[in-house]
């Protein structure tokens, strides 16, 4: 069984030309596809089976077996190149891999975005910068700048103008400055209240006539309080001569005894 399956797999076996031929096609493919795909690290792949195919046409008669040896040690130092050009500016940075790294991301608009549909052109967007996109309300012309919100998986951008745009940050600016302009109008109300206070009252002491219209109101009326003396001394008059009279009625009435 062994050796039938070894004979099978040696009638299947292709040329040592063919097979470099096929790698160098996979590896274009690849490097292809990182275009429509950036950050997928197709392109290290890509290079490695590239550059095997190209040594397999030079050596020949290679075997299967060196040209995977070849696929690995190609592969290695791609990965190694990759990341020492920096192909996509992304050392030192906290950039991910997924959609999320869109966020924050400046662009401009090559297609009318309205709410429902649209195009961008991201800054940072690799090979292939065009992306789906719609506003957060209102639409937007072509050439105008922009900033993602919302990735949206990758799929379909919300982005929002980034002249004039009012994000989170902006609201909570907003309100802290109105509580700042309506603390500052309540204090100066009461800064006013004051001052009216102080006005009044300097008003007040500065005008003589009002004090004296004051006490004369008083003395007119302590004067209105107190009886006149006249009309104590005819009080007590009448008082002095009721019993007088009086006694002169008794002695009237007594008989003359003499």
């Amino acid at each position: 069984m062994v050796a039938q399956a070894i004979s099978v797999i040696a009638q299947l076996s292709l040329p040592a030309e063919t097979l470099s031929l096929l790698l160098i096609t996979a590896g274009l493919g690849l490097s292809i596809l990182e275009a429509f795909a950036p950050g997928a690290h197709f392109v290290v792949l890509g290079v490695s089976l590239l550059a095997t195919g190209l040594a397999g046409l030079f050596l020949g008669t290679a075997s299967p077996l060196v040209l995977s040896g070849l696929v690995v040690l190609f592969g290695a130092a791609a990965l190694l190149g990759y990341r020492e050009l920096d192909i996509y500016g992304t050392t030192g940075s906290e950039k991910t891999s997924d959609s999320n790294s869109l966020t924050g991301t400046h662009g401009r608009v090559t297609e009318r975005v309205t709410p429902t549909q649209g195009q961008v052109k991201l800054d940072a967007g690799g090979f292939d910068p065009y992306y789906s996109a719609r506003s957060v309300d209102d639409e937007l012309t072509a050439g105008t700048e922009v900033v993602v919100v919302d990735p949206g998986g990758g799929n379909v951008l919300t982005v929002e103008p980034l002249v004039g745009g009012v994000d989170e940050i902006d609201r909570a600016l907003a309100a802290e400055r109105a509580k700042n302009n309506m603390t500052s109008s309540d204090d100066n109300d009461s800064n006013s209240d004051g001052n009216n206070n102080s006005d009044l009252d300097s008003n007040l002491d500065s005008n003589p006539t009002h004090d004296n219209i004051r006490s004369d109101e008083q003395q007119d009326s302590e004067s209105k309080s107190e009886p006149e003396p006249e009309a104590k001394a005819k009080s007590g008059f009448d008082s002095d001569s009721e019993p007088e009279s009086g006694r002169e009625r008794e002695r009237e009435r007594e008989p003359d005894v003499s």
